[in-house]
């Protein structure tokens, strides 16, 4: 079965303390369950986690919905997004399977960065990594005024923002990924894949399309 991989990118560094990084919990768990009520996302779609902060790390690997289990995230440390960029690079390399002469491999990853904060590290270190790999859509999201949009601009065209990194906002992103994996699962289901916003479900009234 070929899988649609889905990558989760979050910020946990020392500014999403308090109700952003409850929220942050929330909303995985908001996503999870949504998926697990989609008959396509449950069969073919695959989670994983990366949280950074000071260094990053891989909370979970790609794992099918009905066995992810959501991992205790707090929040200090600086944003290395950059490291969280390379390690990206490295589980893609790992996890997702490619396509050989014999048998088609899995879809191109859907990847979800979010963060609230401006990178303390090389992050085109990170991004010269993730661009050897092949991957679907990457959606940024910035989560309050803190974040740099300009940055995120320059990894992907797909950034979005939120005003505040409060629970309702944050809740409402969350709840628009698990649409747009719902979205590739669907797709998929026709033997397409998502290529670019105009595939994603219209984001909600709390997300902003940053142009």
């Amino acid at each position: 079965m070929r899988r649609l991989p889905v990558y989760l990118l979050l910020d946990v560094s020392g500014s999403m303390s308090g109700e952003p990084i409850e929220a942050l919990k929330n909303g995985v768990q908001i996503l999870v369950s949504t998926l697990r009520q989609d008959p396509y996302a449950l069969e073919t779609a695959y989670l994983s986690v990366i949280t950074f902060d000071s260094s990053a790390r891989q909370a979970v690997p790609l794992t099918e919905l009905s066995a992810f289990q959501t991992p205790n995230i707090a929040a200090s440390g600086t944003t290395a997004l950059g490291e969280a960029l390379g390690l990206l690079a490295t589980r893609i390399e790992a996890e997702v399977n490619k396509t050989t002469a014999e048998v088609k491999g899995d879809w191109k990853p859907l990847v979800f960065i979010m963060t609230d904060g401006v990178p303390t590290d090389d992050w085109s270190r990170g991004l010269d990594k993730l661009r050897k790999v092949r991957t679907g859509v990457i959606v940024a999201c910035a989560a309050g005024h803190g974040a740099d949009t300009n940055v995120l601009k320059q990894i992907t065209e797909v950034v979005v923002s939120l005003d505040t990194a409060d629970s309702s906002t944050i809740k409402a992103f969350f709840k628009w990924v698990s649409a747009s994996v719902s979205t590739g699962s669907q797709k998929i289901d026709q033997q397409k894949e998502v290529s670019g916003l105009g595939d994603l479900p219209p984001p909600p009234p709390e997300v902003n399309v940053v142009l």
